[in-house]
C-alpha cells in the first residue's frame, strides 16, 4: 500500500510527522477517508474520531474540530484538541459530559449558551466513545 506524511498540530503541539497509509477524519459533512494521492484540498472537520492506519498499527484518536490541508501527497491535520483513545482519562470525560446535562437541565436560566453546551456535550460523549477503542 503507498503511503504519505501526516502531520498534526494543535494550539500547543506538534505531534510527530510519520508515514500512515490511511486516515479517517470526522467531516462537518460526515466522515472521509484519506489515501495516497488524494486530491488536495482544505476541508473542515467536526468532533469526532480520527482513525490512523500505519503499516504496523491503527490508532484511534478524538478531537473536537479543525482542518484536515491535503497537499501533494502530505496531510496536515489542524485541530483544536486531539487525544489517543488509550490516553482518554474516561473519569474526567465522564464528569465533563454530567456537566454538559447539568447545564442543558439548566436550559432555561439566561446566561446559558446553548451552541456552547451542546458542543460540550458533544465532546464529551466523543471522548467517552473513542476511549473504548
Amino acid at each position: 500500500m503507498n503511503h504519505f506524511t501526516l502531520d498534526i498540530v494543535t494550539p500547543t503541539q506538534n505531534l510527530d510527522v510519520i508515514e500512515v497509509d490511511y486516515v479517517r477524519c470526522p467531516g462537518i459533512d460526515g466522515s472521509f477517508g484519506i489515501m495516497a494521492n488524494h486530491q488536495d484540498g482544505v476541508f473542515s472537520l467536526d468532533i469526532g474520531e480520527i482513525m490512523i492506519q500505519s503499516k504496523s498499527d491503527t490508532k484511534y484518536y478524538s478531537t473536537s474540530g479543525g482542518f484536515a490541508e491535503i497537499n501533494e501527497n502530505e496531510v496536515c491535520l489542524l485541530v483544536e484538541t486531539i487525544e489517543l483513545s488509550s490516553e482518554i482519562d474516561i473519569s474526567r470525560a465522564e464528569s465533563a459530559l454530567q456537566r454538559a446535562n447539568e447545564r442543558k437541565n439548566k436550559k432555561n436560566e439566561e446566561d446559558l449558551d446553548e451552541v456552547r453546551m451542546e458542543s460540550s456535550l458533544s465532546r464529551a460523549l466523543n471522548r467517552l466513545r473513542v476511549a473504548k477503542r
